[in-house]
């Protein structure tokens, strides 16, 4: 009996709308027959043939182009058919109708051409890449990041994962590691020359080696999930600090509405910008202040406000210098300073940004000062976050996309390796937790190309991919 992961499937692999050309994908095992009596003529391999494709009444559905990849010479590795017609969701529809239908017609032998047809799954066609051995797991995911990607060096370097760069660095360490677990696990039949054959091997030599490559790479995946996923910034501060202002100047339009009032943003606003290709996506939030200064809307305004301050990467906490001879507004301030420190998790950076400098005559000797409006200040601040987000701009030519599992998956092979540096410090160092070591930082840096992953982490990957690919 066949497993779901060997029936053949079928997917309408363009955006959903109106459009001049739309694709129907189907993969399975021993697709040829189905494709040509489909579209009643042989087709050859890898070549467009235009053709009619008629409904069970002789009526034609659509004239489209068809183009059949014999498996494993395919991009799933199994037989794929594509139908290239007019991009009409209504005539797309009709086209997979037609074929799920056509697929349990039988024969003169009472044999159905393909009864298990059926729709695909999110990402079922790229997955079937996976387990046939066209892909590996990390290129996979740069499928579904190049298709995601917001900016043109995430683009790029979604296209370096897909071409296997990060695949080949991480393979090479893998190797690397085997290598050593080899010589280590070989010393264990022979323990009375263990210590001598470890040395002459030069095995810290080699995992000193490793660990520093691992560095290299890991800052390199850093990047490339920053390029990926973006950061979360959050702009905080008192009623009328210029929180509004500060967005309009970051997103370079007016996507706020900026009036004297104290209380105009009584909701989060949200705009994602893009600084040297990083996505940042910057939440202005209402005024804070005592909640029982507020309205109704506003305290539910500031609840929202101190939840997304929770969850931010980086909090810009804006202040007034406009304000600073006022005394209830510098109390006001240092206790909001305080609140955001205790609220903010282990992973959130605190910026405090001084802005309105066009307002006064002295700026602050220490901080960073700037002008919403007039856009003082404004490029170092755009400086600022990027530095603080992690990003290297040095590194950037060369980064490939990246996940958090990806980044996770190699803080823990650099963990295993440098346990195992500690253990050979030691004066009779253990053996087999050596090995064992060694054997754990193999396993979690082929996690990453997916030699090593369990069926339900595929599942999560895959079904975050668009249906048709």
């Amino acid at each position: 009996m066949l497993s779901e992961r060997d029936d053949p499937i079928i997917a309408i692999a363009t955006p959903p709308g109106r459009g001049a050309v739309g694709v129907v994908r189907l993969s399975g095992k021993q697709l040829g027959p189905m494709a040509q009596q489909l579209v009643k003529r042989e087709l050859q391999p890898r070549q467009s043939h235009l053709v009619s494709i008629r409904d069970v009444h002789g009526q034609t559905i659509d004239q489209a182009l068809a183009v059949f990849f014999p498996g494993p010479h395919s991009y799933t590795g199994e037989d794929v058919l594509e139908l290239q017609g007019h991009g009409g969701a209504v005539v797309l529809s009709m086209l997979v109708s037609h074929c799920l239908w056509l697929a349990k017609q039988t024969d003169s032998n009472q044999h159905a051409l393909m009864p298990n047809l059926r729709m695909a799954r999110p990402g079922e066609f790229t997955e079937r890449a996976f387990l046939n051995n066209k892909l590996d797991l990390a290129q996979a995911e740069a499928v579904a990041d190049l298709i995601d990607a917001q900016t043109q060096a995430a683009v790029r370097s979604a296209g370096r994962s897909l071409e296997g760069e990060f695949s080949r660095r991480v393979d090479e360490l893998a190797q690397a590691l085997v290598h050593v677990r080899m010589q280590i696990e070989a010393c264990l039949d022979f323990p009375e020359e263990d210590l001598d054959f470890i040395e002459q091997m030069q095995v810290q030599q080699q995992l000193q080696h490793i660990q520093h490559q691992l560095t290299g790479l890991l800052s390199q995946a850093q990047q490339g999930r920053l390029l990926r996923d973006g950061l979360k910034l959050v702009i905080a501060g008192q009623p009328n600090a210029g929180k509004s202002s500060l967005l309009n100047a970051l997103a370079g339009a007016d996507v706020a509405i900026v009036t004297p009032v104290a209380g105009t943003t009584r909701d989060v606003l949200t705009q994602t910008i893009h600084i040297e290709g990083v996505p940042i996506h910057v939440l202005d939030t209402a005024g804070l202040r005592e909640e029982a200064d507020a309205d109704e809307v506003e305290r539910i305004g500031m609840t929202r406000a101190w939840s997304h301050i929770e969850q931010a990467d980086l909090v810009v906490l804006l202040d007034d210098l406009g304000r600073r001879q006022d005394a209830n507004y510098i109390q006001a301030q240092n206790r909001l300073h305080e609140k955001i420190e205790r609220t903010r998790t282990a992973h959130t950076a605190l910026l405090t940004v001084h802005n309105k400098i066009d307002t006064v005559d002295h700026a602050p000797q220490s901080g960073l000062c700037i002008s919403a409006i007039t856009g003082a200040g404004m490029p170092a601040l755009r400086e600022q976050l990027l530095l603080l987000a992690g990003w290297q701009a040095g590194l950037n030519e060369g980064v490939f996309t990246a996940r958090t599992r990806h980044v996770e998956a190699l803080v823990q092979t650099t963990e295993h390796v440098a346990q195992a540096l500690a253990l050979l410090t030691q004066t009779a160092p253990a053996l087999d937790v050596l090995a064992e070591e060694c054997r754990l930082a193999h396993q979690a840096l082929s996690a990453l190309t997916g030699k090593f992953t369990p069926d339900d982490l595929l599942g999560e990957i895959f079904s975050r991919f668009c249906i048709g690919k």
